[in-house]
């Protein structure tokens, strides 16, 4: 009893840090969205430029991820995961006590460095530590910590900045958790990983940094509005085919190291896995679900009326059940396995996000409709993507194999806002027209001029809100009730055609999903003598 109590205790420690550090890591890149404008005036530069600060973090989260998992299956998670908490407190430290923006970039890349390993360990260490049947559990915990973290960031940044009126504590606030989390990490977080003695392959992982880093880079120079044109850009192709070139090198160096004195990045091996390739065509189709959530409080704000302060608010049903769902998911995946609880989250997913263009129109709805995607991708969150990825890795290649599945999920999350901010851009060239039909169905004859003046002041669809202020101000309640309207169903436009690209993503994440179960099937009725491939 006492061994079974000393067990419980010995895996409870490492879960609270570990989700403690996700929450932390996931939550910097979010946060500092709502302090973008504060930022900028506060170093002087422009909205291009201050948006390197998201930039660079993500590509920094891009390059550490596959670094952090292959490196923690050789060193160890532990040691892996200290450095990444004192990578990420000491990038916090900086960025706070910034000067000039050029170190405040160079900050936020150690800052991420830091952060975009902590989830990859965390889930490594659970599929390594904990028995089988409560893995699921315990990734879906870290899955949500992951998913409120992302959705509450610029609420949470908003409050911070009103409490202290200073950008630097959105970030000095790391410091203390990080020192916290690194004395207790040595305390309790046990490690008993058989750790690889093969060579670590650095030319290998220098190579794949150079790849992922170009293509990353590629991804964040489309243009959601114009994006033929953003295609046909030297800008966007030239870092996108050398990324892809590149990636074709690194592949066919890391086939060479197969039963070498080299251990390679990423098995060979593992990538000719039929199952594991359509895992990481899921974990893709889970980031563009989870970036098309980042629009929702656009939505409630622009769509539905509600004003700036406090729509965020209304965000809280949705992340509580993301909680929910990431937690509810890992109980589903010990019980009745991942590809069943990856259909029933792609399914709940779809008729949320089909509620959103066809039934929203009153906060209630919106409410129902949130809660149910926030159930249905909070679902697909952490453990049942984690869990097929892993399933023929073995010990030695966990960490990379969740690395990779993390990779593909930041790569969807880097094009789709692009996508969906398309949408909504796009949707503002329909506003003449949206006018113009809704003045003759009303009688109403309008000056041309002030026709034109009244389509071209959303053409941009950069502020819907003081574009609607605007329009409230015109005298003539005809006109104006005519105007807001034609405004009103622009927006919506817009946004139901961010919501219908959601719904397929849902559908192909179930489909995806189903035809995954089948090969899973069918590899496991061949019992392949080799077993797993963490021999190597």
């Amino acid at each position: 009893m006492k061994e079974e109590s000393g067990m419980q205790k010995e895996m409870k420690w490492p879960l609270i840090l570990f989700a403690v550090g996700v929450f932390m890591a996931a939550l910097d890149n979010g946060i500092i969205t709502s302090s973008l404008t504060t930022l900028n005036a506060s170093f002087g530069v422009s909205p291009t430029w201050g948006a390197w600060t998201i930039t660079l973090y993500t590509l920094g989260l891009a390059i550490s991820v596959p670094i952090a998992g292959k490196l923690s299956d050789r060193f160890g998670r532990k040691k892996l995961f200290l450095i990444e908490v004192a990578l990420f407190g000491i990038g916090s430290l900086l960025v706070a006590l910034s000067t000039s923006f050029t170190f405040f970039l160079i900050a936020r890349v150690i800052q991420a460095l830091g952060g975009g390993g902590i989830f990859i360990i965390a889930s490594s260490y659970v599929l390594s530590k904990f028995p089988a049947q409560r893995q699921g559990t315990a990734l879906g915990l870290l899955g949500g910590m992951n998913g409120i973290a992302a959705i509450l960031g610029p609420n949470i940044g908003a409050l911070i900045l009103d409490i202290t009126g200073n950008w630097h504590w959105l970030f000095l606030i790391n410091v203390p958790i990080a020192i916290l989390l690194f004395i207790a990490g040595i305390r309790y977080i046990q490690e008993e990983q058989e750790l690889s003695r093969a060579a670590v392959d650095w030319s290998g992982i220098a190579v794949l940094t150079i790849g992922v880093l170009s293509l990353m880079y590629s991804f964040s120079n489309l243009d959601g509005v114009n994006m033929l044109q953003s295609l046909a850009s030297p800008m966007f192709y030239s870092f996108f085919l050398v990324g892809v070139a590149v990636l074709v090198i690194f592949y066919f160096m890391e086939k060479r190291l197969e039963g070498s004195d080299r251990e390679p990045v990423v098995s060979t091996k593992l990538l000719g896995i039929a199952s594991f390739r359509w895992t990481l065509l899921i974990a893709f189709f889970s980031g563009a679900i989870l970036a098309s959530v980042i629009f929702i409080p656009g939505f409630v704000e622009q769509y539905l009326g509600v004003s700036s302060t406090a729509s965020g608010y209304w965000f809280t049903p949705l992340a509580l059940a993301s909680g929910i769902g990431a937690g509810g998911g890992g109980y589903l995946v010990d019980r009745k396995g991942p590809i069943w609880t990856l259909s029933v989250a792609g399914l709940l997913s779809a008729i949320g996000f089909l509620l959103f263009p066809l039934w929203v129109e009153h906060i209630w709805q919106f409410v129902i409709a949130s809660t149910l995607v926030g159930i249905g991708f909070g679902m697909m969150l952490g453990a049942p993507v984690n869990v097929l990825v892993t399933e023929q890795a073995g010990e030695n290649n966990r960490g990379i194999a969740v690395a990779t599945s993390s990779l593909f999920r930041q790569m969807a999350m880097a094009i789709a806002p692009t996508i969906f901010a398309g949408f909504l851009a796009r949707s503002f060239s329909n506003l003449g027209s949206n006018i113009q039909s809704g003045l003759a169905d009303r009688g109403i004859e309008v000056p041309p001029a002030a026709l034109e003046q009244y389509a071209s002041g959303g053409t941009s669809g950069n502020d819907v809100s003081s574009l609607m202020a605007g329009l409230s101000k015109i005298p003539d309640a005809n006109i104006r009730e005519t105007l807001l309207q034609a405004v009103h169903q622009t927006t919506g436009q817009g946004y139901n055609g961010l919501f219908w690209s959601a719904v397929i993503f849902s559908v192909l994440t179930l489909i995806v999903a189903l035809v995954t179960g089948r090969l899973r099937q069918k590899e496991k009725q061949k019992q392949q003598p080799e077993g797993s491939l963490g021999s190597t």
